[in-house]
């Protein structure tokens, strides 16, 4: 029965996202009960970049509609499907440390423990600490049964049960001696990489532009490599990007964009400076690396896809997701990397798994 009530209440903030938008509460097809719900979050909106100039209005609706997606009836049904929710399980208190980066990038792992039965014990990043606490109210709002699950605090996580932290490599080691004694899962620094074979089209580099450029390209599903074969053309990606040349308007954008330029401008190395490619926009550098920096997107040429794959493998914990067009297992299509559904798990780590197994 409680299954179901979480069924209820995830679709309707699926619907309550879904029916978002900036003049939504003039609208009278929305229901009178949510108006403050739409009426908060406008405000919210408007205000995040305020306190972080990365979380602009733009990118923060994104977020809420690529939720709006992952919360659809049916892909919520699909989802339920593929556990035995009908096992009892003792709520433990679970703690998860959540990382800022992205709008709302520590939803899924909430979302996730109140669904399975625990209690969510949060500590948000305080780059990303008001979007959460307003879907939890409309949770609680719909379905009253909830009221009180969720705890929000500032302190240590010395009372907790298990815990679920994301964070850099380097908070990674002090989490996982922190929490060594505990259930836990510990998050590192991943990427997305793309792999090109040349037979992209405009629409299909345009849409790769967007799994570079999203939120700044600060996302761990962000693309920050690329590989692409030895005749590839990079300005087809230049030419991709200039939907986004509005970013130059942005300060911390431009001064990234800037200062890397000129860093590397500044190499010692002239095959490295001659490999330095910019359109004014975003900087394209060869680069073994997976982690670029904001505005800047390393690539490697290729000869064999094979060769690929094999470095792909190897590196597996480095990457979080792949894009290409090639047979590539597990790779998604272009313009996907932001848009994952509620199965797709951080870390390919099943979180609803090790959540009903504590």
């Amino acid at each position: 029965m409680i299954t179901n009530q979480k069924v209820i209440a995830l679709k309707k903030l699926g619907e309550f996202l879904a029916r978002y938008d900036k003049s939504v509460v003039n609208q009278p097809v929305f229901p009178g009960q949510w108006a403050p719900f739409f009426e908060a979050l406008d405000v919210l909106i408007e205000r995040l970049q305020e306190k972080n100039p990365w979380f602009t209005p733009d990118n923060v609706r994104f977020s809420l509609q690529a939720w709006a997606k992952a919360l659809q009836p049916d892909k919520i049904d699909e989802w339920v499907k593929k556990y035995d929710l009908s096992k009892d399980i003792s709520p433990k208190r679970v703690g998860l440390i959540m990382a800022g980066n992205i709008p709302l990038v520590g939803f899924h792992d909430w979302l996730v423990t109140w669904f399975a039965g625990h209690r969510p014990v949060v500590k948000m990043s305080s780059s990303d600490n008001r979007l959460l606490p307003l879907l939890v109210k409309f949770i609680e709002f719909v379905e009253p049964a909830f009221k009180g699950l969720t705890e929000f605090r500032d302190g240590l996580m010395r009372d907790i049960d298990a815990v679920i932290a994301t964070g850099s490599d380097n908070s990674a080691r002090y989490f996982e001696y922190y929490f060594s004694r505990i259930p836990h899962i510990i998050r590192k620094n991943r990427n997305g990489v793309a792999v090109l074979t040349g037979d992209e089209t405009a629409d299909e580099l345009k849409a790769l532009a967007s799994d570079m450029l999203l939120y700044f390209g600060l996302g761990c599903r962000n693309v920050t490599k690329i590989f692409i074969p030895e005749d590839f053309d990079l300005n087809r990606i230049f030419e991709a990007t200039l939907d986004f040349a509005h970013y130059f308007g942005y300060v911390k954008y431009r001064n990234n964009y800037l200062y890397y330029r000129a860093i590397y401008s500044m190499s010692t190395n002239p095959v490295e400076r001659e490999s330095l490619l910019e359109n004014g926009l975003i900087i394209l550098k060869h680069d073994t690396a997976y982690v670029s920096p904001v505005s800047v997107v390393f690539y490697e040429k290729y000869k064999d896809l094979k060769d690929v794959i094999r470095i792909l493998k190897h590196d597996r914990k480095k990457i979080q997701v792949v894009v290409s067009k090639a047979e590539i297992p597990g790779a998604v299509s272009p313009g996907k990397t932001q848009l994952p559904d509620l199965w797709d798990y951080a870390d390919g780590v099943d979180t609803m798994e090790f959540l009903l197994d504590l």
